[in-house]
């Protein structure tokens, strides 16, 4: 959860919204998946330590899923263990920083549209939870009331 609050606070920060734990089509789950203002989509898996890394084999399949594809984690896990070829997020869980921005790798339309309505359904039903479970819900910039 540390890890995850400072990403997803750089990733507000920066203009995009974000939904944790969402469900692919796969059957995998995403730790973080960001909408970035562009409409890009970003993937975010978190790692809590070395052996974390070591035992996910998983991730590669989620660059099928999402137009840039990063690892974060906190400042005790070494920046090394991850690859090159994806992006790395180090966080504090106060913030946290971009130290290697992920290549694109553009997903394809059907799959973009069917994500779209994915990341749609579940944040539409998380606010409705959120508002029956009496819990304030702003209004995000350019929406109405």
């Amino acid at each position: 959860m540390l890890v995850r609050r400072g990403v997803q606070r750089l990733l507000s920060e920066m203009g995009a919204h974000v939904l944790p734990e969402l469900s692919l089509a796969t059957g995998r789950r995403a730790d973080l998946i960001a909408l970035t203002r562009q409409g890009d989509i970003w993937i975010i898996e978190i790692k809590s330590s070395i052996e974390d890394f070591r035992v996910d084999r998983k991730w590669p399949d989620y660059r099928l899923h999402c137009d840039r594809f990063f690892f974060a984690t906190h400042p005790g896990v070494p920046a090394d263990i991850f690859p090159e070829e994806c992006g790395f997020i180090l966080s504090d869980g106060y913030g946290a920083e971009v130290m290697r921005q992920a290549p694109e790798h553009r997903i394809a339309a059907a799959t973009r549209k069917a994500l779209m309505l994915r990341i749609a359904r579940a944040g539409a039903a998380r606010l409705l939870a959120a508002e029956l479970a009496g819990v304030p819900v702003a209004a995000i910039e350019g929406e109405s009331e």
